[in-house]
């Protein structure tokens, strides 16, 4: 793959993004980025003080900011996005056309168990839900963004994919 390939990746949180697009990126030998580190490090402020500071829709305003410009860069990379950014102000269109967007499709009683397993204090929307709570937020959650979701030109689907897997993938995409 000689040209420029920039990799984003979606899906609902506790996925994978963020294990999966380090693990993807090391494959690739491309730097990997992750959109939620981005934003806390150009604003000097953790997601949850954002959220709890500004509200959701300042930070979804600064989430887009910062995709575009990150999309502008130069040179290829894996990036995992925020569970809601391809959701909101068209940014699943920005993302397909400025990269190749991939949907990670995991199970909602896989992700339940992730987010269950003390992970979910450092996520707003699922701070202080116990287990039942969890998995009908998601529920809930999907619903909303599988129409988002689903516009990825790649979509994995289960609990455990490979990077070699996607890189088949994205060849044969890329080849076509």
């Amino acid at each position: 793959m000689g040209k420029e390939l920039k990799i984003v990746l979606v899906g609902l949180p506790g996925s994978g993004k963020s294990t999966f697009g380090r693990q993807l990126a090391a494959v690739l030998k491309f730097p990997y980025y992750d959109l939620d580190h981005l934003i806390e490090n150009r604003f000097a402020m953790k997601i949850t003080d954002i959220f709890s500071q500004h509200g959701e829709g300042k930070f979804r305003d600064w989430e887009t900011d910062e995709l575009k410009s990150f999309l502008n860069r130069e040179g290829s990379y894996v990036l995992a996005s925020g569970g809601g950014c391809p959701c909101f102000n068209d940014n699943m269109d920005l993302i397909n056309e400025k990269a190749v967007s991939v949907y990670l499709d995991v199970p909602l009683e896989e992700i339940s168990v992730r987010l269950g397993l003390s992970k979910a204090h450092n996520r707003p929307m699922f701070s202080g839900l116990d287990q039942g709570e969890i998995t009908l937020k998601l529920k809930s959650l999907l619903v909303l963004r599988d129409y988002f979701y689903r516009q990825a030109k790649i979509k994995l689907s289960g609990e455990d994919f490979s990077a070699e897997l996607l890189v088949s993938e994205l060849i044969r995409l890329i080849k076509n």
